[in-house]
């Protein structure tokens, strides 16, 4: 497996990019700026939240539409899915997102998002045979990304509550040397 280098050729390979970490590392950011890359490099391009596909893969095949959307799905060069670990999905899901993303192997090149290292797909997918197979399809051909760091929105709101403390220590307290009404002072 090769490095994956960010500022070379897009991996529109027909192969997998995983972006793994915790919450808040940028790994929707980084998916996002790869995907208008490829955007302005005439790709097709869509993303989607993985709950989002699901469901409408759900939909479309309650409607009887479903395979329609399994061909469009297929057709676009890059398939970027945000968020896959966060919400664990039911058996149909699972199995029609599995349908999804086999569909797209060695033919589409396929981008994920996840807060989940490979062991912990099983609680996501609830089938360990299904979550075999589709990481076997996912890793042959795969550039993972694993982003370390702590969470930028996590920093940011901290820094900003240290700024409105600081803030609040450093303006004059006009109440300071007033007495309270009815108090006695030391003064008196």
């Amino acid at each position: 497996m090769e490095p994956f280098d960010p500022c070379g050729p897009l991996p529109l390979d027909a192969s997998t990019t995983l972006l793994e970490a915790s919450a808040g590392t940028g790994k929707t950011h980084t998916a996002l700026a790869l995907g208008l890359a490829a955007c302005q490099r005439n790709y097709s391009v869509l993303f989607v939240t993985a709950a989002a596909l699901v469901h409408e893969l759900m939909e479309a095949r309650d409607e009887r539409r479903l395979r329609i959307l399994q061909k469009n799905l297929t057709k676009v060069d890059l398939l970027i899915v945000d968020e896959l670990g966060y919400v664990p999905f039911t058996a149909v899901g699972s199995e029609l997102l599995f349908e999804v993303l086999s569909r797209r192997y060695e033919r589409g090149s396929t981008m994920l998002t996840s807060n989940l290292p490979f062991d912990e797909w099983t609680s996501v997918f609830g089938s360990e045979r299904l979550t075999g197979a589709l990481l076997d399809r996912l890793t042959h051909h795969v550039h993972i990304l694993e982003m370390n760091g702590n969470s930028y929105r996590l920093a940011t709101s901290q820094k900003r509550a240290r700024k409105r403390g600081a803030l609040a220590q450093s303006e004059p307290n006009i109440h300071a040397d007033k007495p309270k009404e009815g108090g006695a002072t030391s003064e008196d």
